[in-house]
């Protein structure tokens, strides 16, 4: 930008020492943003800020959005894997029920031997579901 802005006042000052109309030489003169300093620093954060939202921000509420989807519609039988990384099937749902306090959406998963009772939130991904298990196990089998 400041290349730019130097290249059109030695462009206009060869124009005011060649011509001889002196307002047309005073238009080239005038630069845009020539009258406030701040406002090239305001620009430039505006077009950060416009970065930023459309390379951060907005891809990550996106995949937000389709996580907390996909954590509402799971389902008994479902394949989860914990923000701890304990992976298990879904055996039971309690939903939140607003009347009680305190209380929040559990889900009871079954790892090995032992039943585990988190909450919807530590849910980090769903790895199966019933229907794709069977699917994926029926054509992996040879002679099948």
């Amino acid at each position: 930008m400041i290349a730019t802005i130097a290249a059109l006042t030695t462009v206009a000052t060869t124009a005011v020492a060649t011509s001889t109309s002196a307002p047309a030489a005073n238009l080239l003169l005038m630069t845009p943003g020539a009258g406030n300093p701040m406002t090239g620093t305001i620009v430039m954060y505006v077009a950060i800020f416009a970065i930023f939202w459309f390379v951060i921000f907005r891809p990550q509420q996106k995949q937000r959005k389709a996580h907390d989807e996909t954590i509402r519609q799971l389902k008994r039988g479902d394949e989860v894997v914990t923000a701890g990384g304990i992976v298990g099937e879904v055996v039971h749902i309690k939903q939140w029920n607003p009347e009680v306090p305190g209380a929040e959406d559990r889900i009871t998963i079954k790892s090995a031997e032992s039943r585990l009772i988190v909450e919807r939130g530590r849910i980090a991904r769903l790895t199966t579901t019933p229907a794709s298990a069977a699917g994926g196990s029926s054509s992996s089998q040879p002679g099948a």
